[in-house]
C-alpha cells in the first residue's frame, strides 16, 4: 500500500500524506451527519467531572458514518503498512475536527503545536496528567482545504525523532508540567489536501489545528489508531519511537 520512498517519508519527517484515501460518497454521509448534527443538536455541554469542554457532534463519534472512514477504507492498509499486518486495532470512535472561519479580518496568528496525551483540565484529562495512548494519528479531510490557514491540520516536521532525544535526556516524566516549549528542528507545516485526503502522523510529532481566514468551516475526522501492543508498551514508546512500526525499522537508514 505504501512504497518503500513513502515509508522513508514517515521515518524522516513523522507524517505522511495519502491523496484521495476515501471515497467521496463515505466524505459526503460523514460531512452530511456532521451539519445535521451541528443544524439540530448543536453544541453539547461540558462536563466538568469528566474534564471535557463543550463540543458539536460527541454523538457522532462511534457511529459507523465515522468510523468506516478508518475501518473500510484503505486507511487500515496504510496502518498496517507502517504498523504490520494485522497489528493494528479498529477504530472505536473517531474526533470530529472542525476549523471555524475566524471573525472576518482577522489575522492568521502563528500556529503552536502540542503534543496529545497532556491533560489540560478540558481534553478528558486533568492537568498534571499524561498518557501515551496510540500510536498514529489518522487524519481525513472531510473538505478541500486548498491553500495555508484554510484551518490545516499543520504538523512539525522532525519533532518526532527531537522529542524521543529530549525524553531519553531528561525523562518523559517532564511531561507532567504541560507541554515543553522548545525550538524544535523545522518551521511547522500546514498539510493542504482535498475531501478524502488522509495525512498519517506519528503520535509523537507535535502539532495542531492551523488558523482558518477562509469563509468556509475546515471539516476533518480524526483517528488515533492503536498498535496490537499499544497498552503494553505504554510509556516506553516515548524513547522508542518505532517500537510499534517493524515495517517502517525495516527502510530505517
Amino acid at each position: 500500500m505504501l512504497t518503500q520512498s513513502q515509508k522513508q517519508e514517515f521515518y524522516r519527517n513523522g507524517f505522511l500524506k495519502v491523496a484521495g484515501a476515501v471515497p467521496q460518497l463515505m466524505v459526503d454521509a460523514a460531512r452530511q451527519a456532521i451539519n445535521h448534527s451541528i443544524g439540530s443538536i448543536g453544541k453539547h455541554q461540558a462536563d466538568e467531572e469528566k474534564y471535557l469542554a463543550p463540543a458539536f457532534c460527541n454523538e457522532l463519534k462511534e457511529n459507523p458514518v465515522l468510523t468506516d472512514l478508518f475501518n473500510r477504507t484503505p486507511v487500515m492498509q496504510v496502518a498496517e503498512a507502517l504498523m504490520g499486518t494485522d497489528n493494528v486495532l479498529p477504530c472505536s470512535g473517531a474526533q470530529i475536527a472542525l476549523r471555524f472561519p475566524l471573525q472576518l479580518g482577522s489575522e492568521a496568528t502563528k500556529p503552536g503545536g502540542h503534543l496529545d496525551g497532556l491533560g489540560s483540565g478540558s481534553n478528558s484529562m486533568a492537568k498534571g496528567v499524561y498518557r501515551r495512548g496510540f500510536t498514529i494519528f489518522a487524519v481525513v479531510y472531510l473538505s478541500d482545504v486548498p491553500d495555508e490557514n484554510f484551518g490545516n491540520f499543520t504538523v512539525w516536521p522532525k519533532s518526532h525523532s527531537f522529542f524521543e532525544d529530549y525524553f531519553k535526556k531528561e525523562g518523559y516524566q517532564v511531561l507532567a508540567n504541560g507541554m515543553p516549549r522548545l525550538d524544535l528542528p523545522c518551521e511547522a507545516v500546514q498539510v493542504t489536501g482535498e475531501a478524502g485526503d488522509l495525512i498519517v502522523a506519528h503520535h509523537q510529532s507535535a502539532h495542531c489545528g492551523g488558523p482558518n481566514i477562509s469563509p468556509d468551516v475546515r471539516y476533518a475526522a480524526i483517528a488515533r489508531l492503536r498498535h496490537v501492543e499499544c497498552a503494553e508498551n505504554e510509556y516506553e514508546a516515548y524513547t522508542d519511537i518505532w517500537r510499534e512500526f517493524p515495517a517502517v525499522r525495516q527502510v530505517m537508514v
